[in-house]
C-alpha cells in the first residue's frame, strides 16, 4: 500500500464511521502506518547488493520517457514505438520496447520498469525506488541538448536535487541521504555529442580536443553528481554512433559504410573517459566514491561485425520506414514500409537498437554493474 492508498481508506472510514472506539483505533493506526509506511516499504524492496533504487541520467538510450512532457520535436511517444512493449503502448522509449534501464531495474528485483521522473503519475512508491532523469538528445555538450530543445545534464541534475526534497519529504532527511547514498546512479551521454553535434559545429575542434572537451564536461558532471550524495555510479560509454543507420546513410557514402569519423572520435571519448572515471576513483578527495567505466561500444560492435551470431538478419537498417535514416518524428504511424518482424532487426529506427538488441548488450555489461554493487 502507498502513503496515499493508506490515507485515502483512513478517509473513508472516518466518513463512515460514528465515532465508536474500534473504528478510532483503527484509524489511528492507517493513520500511523501513512506517515511511515513508506519506511517500511523502503526497507521491505531492497535490491540486489543491497540497492534500494536507480537513478538514471543522460540521452535516449536511458530515457523512458521524460521527452513526452515537454516541448520538443525529439519524442518516441506514439507508434510504431512501444510495439513491443507490454500492452504494445509507446511510452516515450525510444525503442520498440524496454531499454537499458528496464532491464537493470528489473534484474535487481526492484521493479519492472524505470518511470520517467515528469511523469505526472508518479506516486511515492516510484519516487522511492527511483525514476529517471534522461533525456533524449541530451549530451555532455550544452549544445547537444540546445539542438533538441531537451534539459541539460545540469538542468537534469537540478531534477535530481528537486527529487531529493521530494523523498526527504516522503522518509525524513536521514532516510532519503541513506537511500541516495546507496542506490545505484548510471549515465549515458555522449551520443549525441559525436553521432551529431560534432558535425553541426562546423568541427570548429579537432577530433582530440573535442573529446577532451567531452571528458572535461562530463567529469565536471560526475563530480556534481558525488557532491548531490551519489556513491555508486554506473558510466556507460557512448554506442557505435558511426553504424547506426542515420550515420550510415548521411556520414557513410554511396555504399552506406560506417562512418569513419563518428566512431574514431566515438572511440577516442570513450577511452578518455574511461580514464577520467578511474581517475575519479583514485581521487582522495571524494571518500566512498565508487564509480566504474561500462563498455557498451564493444558489444554492439560485435553484434554489427557477426549479427547473424546473435540472431539478426539486418544491422545496416532500422526497422522503421525506409530503415535509412527515420527516427523521432520521422518514424509515426503514417511512415511506411515499417517492418513487421522487429527481431530481425539490430536497430529499431535510425539511431536506435531494438529491445533484442538492448537484452544483448545488457547481458554483456551486467557483471560491470553487478562489481559496481
Amino acid at each position: 500500500l502507498t502513503q496515499q492508498t493508506i490515507k485515502a481508506i483512513g478517509k473513508k472510514i472516518m466518513a463512515s464511521s460514528r465515532g465508536s472506539l474500534g473504528s478510532n483505533i483503527i484509524i489511528f493506526f492507517l493513520l500511523l502506518f501513512a506517515t511511515t509506511g513508506s519506511q517500511i516499504f523502503c526497507e521491505a524492496t531492497i535490491g540486489v547488493g543491497g540497492v534500494p533504487a536507480v537513478y538514471m541520467y543522460g540521452d535516449s538510450v536511458l530515457d523512458t520517457g521524460n521527452n513526452d512532457y515537454i516541448v520538443t520535436l525529439f519524442k518516441s511517444n506514439f507508434p510504431p514505438y512501444g510495439k513491443n512493449f507490454p500492452g504494445r503502448k509507446p511510452t516515450g522509449r525510444f525503442s520498440d520496447g524496454k531499454l537499458i534501464s528496464d532491464f537493470i531495474v528489473q534484474s535487481l528485483g526492484i521493479k519492472e520498469t524505470l518511470p520517467a521522473y515528469l511523469d505526472p503519475d508518479l506516486d511515492a512508491e516510484d519516487l522511492i525506488t527511483g525514476v529517471n532523469f534522461a533525456f533524449g538528445g541530451c549530451g555532455y555538450d550544452p549544445l547537444s541538448a540546445k539542438t533538441f530543445a531537451v534539459p541539460s545534464i545540469e538542468a537534469q541534475l537540478n531534477f535530481f536535487k528537486q527529487y531529493k526534497e521530494k523523498l526527504k519529504t516522503l522518509v525524513g532527511e536521514q532516510k532519503s541521504n541513506d537511500i541516495v547514498e546507496r542506490s545505484l546512479h548510471v549515465i549515458s551521454a555522449g551520443n549525441d555529442d559525436v553521432g551529431l553535434t560534432y558535425f553541426l559545429t562546423g568541427k570548429q575542434l579537432d577530433l582530440p580536443s573535442y573529446a577532451a572537451f567531452l571528458v572535461t564536461q562530463a567529469t565536471a558532471n560526475l563530480r556534481q553528481l558525488y557532491k548531490l550524495g551519489a556513491r555508486k555510479i554506473a558510466v556507460f560509454s557512448t554506442t557505435v554512433t558511426g553504424c547506426v543507420p542515420f550515420s550510415r546513410t548521411f556520414f557513410g557514402g554511396k555504399r552506406r559504410q560506417c562512418s569513419d569519423v563518428s566512431n574514431e572520435l566515438a572511440m577516442m571519448f570513450n577511452d578518455k573517459l574511461s580514464e577520467a572515471v578511474e581517475a575519479l576513483n583514485d581521487d582522495v578527495r571524494l571518500p566512498n566514491l565508487n564509480i566504474v567505466f561500462v563498455d557498451v561500444y564493444r558489444p554492439l560492435l560485435k553484434i554489427i561485425r557477426r549479427p547473424e551470431n546473435y540472431g539478426f538478419d539486418i544491422a545496416t537498417e532500422g526497422c522503421c520506414g525506409t530503415g535509412a535514416f527515420e527516427f523521432a518524428i520521422l518514424c509515426n504511424p503514417l511512415t511506411p514500409f515499417t517492418c513487421a518482424n522487429t527481431s530481425k532487426y539490430l536497430y529499431f529506427d535510425g539511431a536506435h537498437p531494438t529491445e533484442k538488441a538492448y537484452k544483448i548488450v545488457f547481458s554483456e555489461i551486467w557483471n560491470s554493474i553487478i562489481e559496481l554493487l
